[in-house]
């Protein structure tokens, strides 16, 4: 039985029907009601209020202070127009917003930026990855996630318990650029764990070949196929903040090393990814070659038995034919001689002494001779224990 994982399916589909006019919402109804945050600030304060209705956001903003509004759950599309009529979202980028799955991006409008982003998590060691969507404007910050996780949680204390840090003291910009670093940071956690697993599967690939490892090994290549699908477009959407001249009117010039450092960790996950990808295909290559190895050394084994018995087997037949000795001295002579029978058993046993003293030197039983040119690269070599307490 392989492993009892949630499918994780490749290819997503939109929930706008066809023919649709393009910016129309198109909301699950399955998704979760949605729950709305909102925090202003300064320099001098932070302040987070509850929000019941999304009307009620209209006398919080205020021109001298940051308004972040951040919204769980997907469902009610009456919250979703008004924040679109309140802070003038477009539509279009409203509808990637419900329309799940989306890659990893950055689009510039008018008078905002919009960004989408896939965040990973790990519930039970399982992979969940979940969209968020970031507007950044003129003194405000709205992000959409499709249900409750905490995984923007330390941005939030950082707001509200943190002294005036820069985080409140800078503007919209960089408490969006907050949000895409905290983001950009869980891809970590998700990548070393499945390090971990695969130096795991390794071991056990390596020590015995079983065939229930597949399902195991195919599963995280599935899984790590569908974060890297999602790293790979996010290294480009950030990269794009940093050269678009659209993007300037919502991007301080102050913002920019640190989005050239996000760059970097976005770089570095791809890398990583790409690595581990890697080695999922070695895991699979090494399966085949330990599972190859094996039926050899079933084969070896099952060869040199038969040769063994292959001499022996042809001497016991000659003597187990009929011809009778007294009617010619040709036929079989030694059925006549007082020590035949022994004589023939020691004639058998020098035969496989024989053949075991030759099968050594050709070093087809036991180890194989070390050869003087692999003594002379690297000493003498190495077991499999003494390769993990090396590499560990």
């Amino acid at each position: 039985m392989g492993p009892q994982r949630r499918s994780l399916p490749l290819v997503q589909r939109r929930r706008s029907a066809p023919g649709v006019a393009p910016g129309t919402l198109s909301v699950d109804p399955q998704a979760r009601p949605s729950q709305i945050r909102a925090i202003t600030f300064n320099a001098e304060v932070a302040e987070e209020h509850a929000v019941a209705d999304a009307a009620m956001l209209g006398p919080l903003r205020r021109p001298d202070r940051v308004m972040w509004v951040a919204v769980e759950g997907l469902g009610d599309p009456r919250v979703l127009e008004e924040l679109a009529l309140l802070f003038g979202l477009h539509p279009l980028a409203l509808e990637d917003v419900v329309n799940l799955h989306q890659r990893p991006k950055v689009e510039a409008y008018e008078d905002h930026l919009y960004c989408v982003m896939r965040m990973p998590g790990l519930e039970q060691g399982q992979l969940d990855v979940q969209q968020v969507s970031l507007f950044v404007g003129a003194g405000f910050v709205v992000t959409f996630q499709e249900r409750s996780c905490g995984c923007l949680e330390p941005v939030r204390r950082r707001l509200l318990q943190a002294g005036p840090g820069r985080l409140r003291r800078s503007g919209a910009d960089y408490l969006a650029y907050a949000v895409l670093d905290t983001i950009v940071d869980r891809y970590f956690p998700v990548l070393h764990t499945f390090a971990e697993r695969l130096e795991e599967l390794e071991d056990r690939v390596l020590d015995t070949a079983r065939a229930d490892l597949i399902p195991h090994i195919h599963q995280v290549r599935r899984e790590l196929l569908l974060l890297r699908r999602s790293v790979w477009p996010l290294g480009e959407a950030i990269a794009r903040l940093l050269r678009e001249e659209a993007e300037a009117d919502f991007i301080s010039d102050a913002l920019r090393p640190y989005l050239r450092d996000l760059h970097d960790h976005a770089t570095q996950l791809k890398d990583g990814f790409d690595l581990c990808i890697s080695m999922v295909e070695g895991l699979m290559e090494a399966y085949r070659s330990a599972v190859n190895l094996r039926a050899n050394e079933v084969m070896r084994v099952l060869t040199v038995f038969a040769t063994f018995f292959l001499p022996l087997s042809f001497v016991a037949s000659l003597y187990g034919m009929n011809f009778n000795s007294h009617a010619s001295p040709l036929n079989m002579p030694e059925l006549d001689w007082y020590f035949g029978y022994p004589l023939v058993l020691a004639a058998m046993a020098a035969i496989a002494a024989g053949l075991l003293l030759y099968f050594r030197r050709k070093g087809w039983l036991g180890r194989p001779p070390v050869s003087e040119d692999l003594s002379r690269i690297g000493g003498s070599p190495r077991t499999g224990d003494e390769l993990v307490e090396r590499r560990d």
